[in-house]
């Protein structure tokens, strides 16, 4: 059997991880037996909501154990099979990732077409980044044709699918965020954004006046911090919120301060909910029906920012957490 090399959690991270919180290690492949397959992955997936699992803090999911192997979304070849259903060659979607072989239950895999959409994409636009973004939109910030649309983090893997989708189901008008002109650039002339701006640039409540200047109905917020503050600025009565996540805060050291204008919600009567893709499963046939084809029409486009090698999978997390991948940041993985 070959051998297989995968990152562990060494240590955990105060503020930003550290290429030394991590080690890469070689472990020995086992067969895998009754109802188990073995998989080599070919592209890997990092996440920001990785950063919360190498906290020990208490959330909604178990933190990375320190020097085991870490996990999240992957797609991979069956390379050996000791379960019904599932044959050498098939293509299969799990959350055994930053790994070369992963030996699973065959319950915890999802055969995906190659055919259908490339296999990327199953980690990417129609994988778990495209559900949150469409449930976030669509269920959540509970969407209507018509509503101005504001999106932080909006060249990321979520937000420029949100930004798209809004866009494509009849927003008035849609407005990213996101972090240099080139990335602004993209949201414009690409995505089809209406008007984005760099928020680096100038204070975020100044920016997104000039860009909404009659408010927003809906902020998707991958960001926290000073753009939530803003988004409250501008919002219009009965808008709603969705918070998929706070990028800006991950590495704090310290307690950040929570929006300080958060009083306007009573006058404005605005809505805000959290949001976990867990909990929209539901929506998967809808959304990969809805999304897919309009990814083959050419309607809705997307970005992926690829590493090559498992060796580069730190590397590809930091430089997400920096804002340095436009659309999905993969890791592919060569036989």
């Amino acid at each position: 059997m070959p051998k297989s090399r995968e990152w562990h959690l060494v240590s955990r991270p105060h503020g930003w991880p550290k290429p030394e919180d991590f080690a890469l290690r070689e472990a020995e492949v086992a067969e895998p037996g009754p109802g188990r397959i073995l998989v080599r992955n070919l592209y890997v997936s990092v996440d920001p909501y990785m950063r919360g699992r190498m906290s020990s803090r208490k959330s909604y999911a178990e933190p990375y154990a320190l020097d085991k192997p870490m996990h999240g979304g992957a797609v991979g070849r069956v390379v050996a099979s000791g379960a019904e259903g599932f044959a050498e060659g098939d293509h299969v979607l799990h959350q055994l990732g930053w790994r070369e072989y992963a030996v699973l239950d065959a319950g915890s895999a999802v055969k995906v077409d190659p055919g259908l959409a490339p296999l990327s994409t199953y980690l990417g636009v129609l994988g778990m980044p495209g559900l949150t973004a469409y449930a976030g939109l669509t269920r959540v910030a509970g969407f209507k044709a018509g509503d101005a649309v504001f999106v932080s983090g909006a060249a990321g893997a979520v937000g420029s699918e949100v930004g798209q989708i809004a866009r494509l189901k009849g927003a008035s008008r849609v407005i990213g965020s996101a972090g240099s002109d080139e990335k602004v650039k993209l949201l414009t002339e690409e995505f089809g954004f209406d008007a984005a701006f760099n928020y680096k640039n100038g204070p975020v409540a100044e920016q997104l006046a000039e860009a909404a200047p009659d408010g927003i109905d809906v902020y998707f917020d991958n960001v926290g911090g000073e753009h939530l503050e803003a988004a409250i600025d501008a919002m219009r009565l009965h808008g709603r919120i969705a918070v998929c996540g706070m990028i800006s805060q991950y590495n704090a050291t310290e307690p950040t301060p929570a929006p300080r204008n958060l009083a306007q919600i009573i006058a404005k009567r605005f809505r805000m909910e959290g949001l976990l893709v867990g909990d929209h499963y539901d929506l998967q046939p809808k959304f990969v029906e809805e999304v897919s084809a309009w990814v083959r029409s050419g309607e809705l486009k997307y970005h992926e920012t690829k590493t090559e090698g498992i060796e580069t999978a730190v590397d590809a997390f930091l430089g997400m957490l920096r804002g340095e991948n436009v659309g999905k940041m993969l890791i592919e993985l060569p036989e």
